[in-house]
């Protein structure tokens, strides 16, 4: 490959990566073209792409940026997923239910926010409608349970007041 043909795959990966912090290496050797595209499709889904990367010139390209963590895993034939969402999780999600799927699949890391993880891990986090979902709960807790301590003494008065209407009838 001639080194100005280098220079511009090196320019694309630049300009196609720059801005993106979290990213997912796989690798999918042996698999053929139609299972490759149920995968892409999937990832397509969750707002992500896959791209095979020639790893010499991507671990230039990614020099000085925040994909720079990724290059020491990059070696043999590796895909690169990112996402435009704020998160891989789902993403991570998808990949490893192919990975489940497709035998020759094979996950390898992900990088999030500078940390370099298995994709496996990533998946099991969890993801911003769940800690979202956990957040709200724990914020109306402390309201709910000082709501039960307010009626809890008004429901003993309450009783204790129809106990007593009740002797006084029976007598």
């Amino acid at each position: 490959m001639s080194k100005p043909v280098k220079s511009m795959i090196m320019s694309e990966y630049r300009q196609r990566y720059d801005g993106i912090e979290s990213a997912a290496v796989v690798e999918m050797v042996g698999m053929n073209v139609f299972d490759q595209e149920k995968v892409r499709v999937a990832l397509l889904e969750q707002d992500a792409r896959m791209q095979v990367l020639k790893n010499s010139l991507a671990r230039k390209a990614f020099e000085s940026t925040a994909l720079e963590p990724l290059n020491s895993v990059l070696e043999g034939p590796c895909a690169l997923v990112t996402t435009s969402q704020e998160t891989l999780i789902e993403t991570a999600k998808v990949l490893v239910n192919a990975a489940k799927e497709f035998e020759s699949f094979k996950l390898k890391h992900a990088l999030i926010e500078g940390d370099l993880l298995s994709v496996a891990e990533v998946a099991k986090m969890k993801g911003r409608a769940e800690l979202l979902s956990e957040l709200s709960g724990l914020v109306s807790s402390p309201g709910r349970a000082l709501a039960g301590c307010l009626n809890s003494p008004g429901g003993k008065i309450a009783g204790c007041l129809k106990k007593l209407i009740e002797d006084k009838e029976a007598a």
